[in-house]
């Protein structure tokens, strides 16, 4: 018998303590430097899709809110939302996405952020010198503090998923993480949807996690991933296991 259910799990906001640290000590004691008001460095983060760079600008700018103005800006806003609010932080997601008036409106700030005690954070997805953006930005973002966000190995995701189980109540031993981390795709959020996947399958079935649902959760996060051709490559490879 399937039962229906409300999808009443808790979501964490995003926040530096609920991010998987791994290898980026330095990098999120710089983070939380940067939200103390005062502190008007500019730092720009890159890395693949899927390594938490979006993650870490909402946990900055949440935490910065509380002492100090702070602006988000993500999905290529446009020349127009760019402001810089005296003593305050801007943080801008995907810099590699900008129009040019949006980066003519980010290269002026870079140029008036220290007169108004402006501090930066920026993120995108290749270091600066690979950034297809006007060469006067490009070397101003090569010229703040740069860090790479260094990926969770498997034996780090493997923790990272167990305690996201966890915290939603799902049962699930670790042979079942092992053949997730082997046939799934590679970045942790991708993964952790799996498995919510697998928890509201085994509340609705009233069952225990058991490597069936898992590829099952797996078939649906393909799905959800939109990605052309890749539930039936990857359905024959779990078929086959």
């Amino acid at each position: 018998m399937t039962q229906l259910l409300l999808d009443l799990q808790p979501t964490q906001a995003p926040s530096l303590d609920n991010f998987i640290v791994g290898e980026n000590q330095e990098l999120l004691a710089r983070l939380r430097t940067l939200a103390v008001s005062g502190c008007f460095d500019a730092l720009y983060l890159w890395g693949p899709e899927g390594c938490g760079k979006s993650h870490l600008l909402t946990a900055v700018a949440t935490l910065a809110m509380r002492r100090r103005p702070a602006l988000l800006l993500a999905n290529a806003p446009a020349a127009a939302d760019f402001t810089a609010p005296p003593g305050g932080l801007l943080i801008v997601d995907d810099v590699d996405t900008l129009d040019d008036a949006a980066q003519i409106a980010l290269f002026r700030i870079f140029n008036t952020a220290r007169m108004l005690g402006l501090g930066l954070l920026l993120a995108g997805t290749s270091p600066p010198l690979q950034l297809q953006l006007r060469e006067d930005l490009r070397t101003r973002i090569g010229q703040a503090l740069i860090y790479e966000i260094r990926t969770l190995n498997d034996e780090q995701k493997a923790t990272a998923l167990l305690r996201h189980a966890w915290e939603r109540g799902l049962r699930v031993e670790n042979g079942l993480v092992r053949y997730l981390l082997s046939h799934g795709r590679r970045d942790l959020p991708s993964l952790m949807a799996v498995l919510d996947h697998l928890d509201r399958t085994t509340l609705e079935r009233q069952r225990h996690a058991t490597l069936p649902l898992l590829k099952e959760a797996m078939q649906l996060q393909l799905v959800a991933d939109n990605e052309p051709g890749a539930p039936e490559h990857r359905q024959d490879k779990l078929d086959d296991k």
